[in-house]
């Protein structure tokens, strides 16, 4: 019963559990599962819409081999049917065995619960790693 305490609410513990499928989305270069999360009125840096995000992490994909995802520990702060979550995430590429590039960036998130499911509203990655 102690242990029951320290557990994430469930609304938190499943917005978890979908920023940690949408790593492994990433890692796996299934562009289509990462696009299941993501609103179709997503908005992202620059103006990027969902289109653009698709288009972006088609791309990003393409052109490495290998990507691995590294997420810091995640700030979540839930407001009844949103949430806003924030990490610092490290992304890495290579060609076979060749490293190709390395970033570390500051991820701003906001998502909306849709019955069971968070869906990702927003999403900003424009800073550097460790921004506030």
């Amino acid at each position: 019963m102690a242990l029951t305490g320290c557990a994430d609410p469930p609304d938190e513990a499943a917005l978890r559990a979908r920023i940690t499928s949408l790593q492994e989305a990433v890692e796996a270069r299934d562009s289509g599962a990462l696009l299941e999360a993501v609103d179709p009125e997503f908005g992202g840096p620059d103006g990027m819409d969902r289109d653009g995000l698709r288009r972006y992490a088609t791309l990003m994909l393409l052109r490495q081999q290998n990507v691995g995802v590294a997420i810091g520990p995640v700030d979540v702060e839930l407001r009844g049917d949103r949430a806003a979550a924030r990490f610092d995430a490290v992304v890495t590429g290579s060609n076979r065995f060749i490293p190709e590039g390395v970033e570390a960036r500051r991820v701003e998130t906001v998502w909306r619960l849709e019955g069971d499911d968070w869906v990702l509203v927003s999403a900003d990655w424009s800073k550097p790693a460790l921004a506030k």
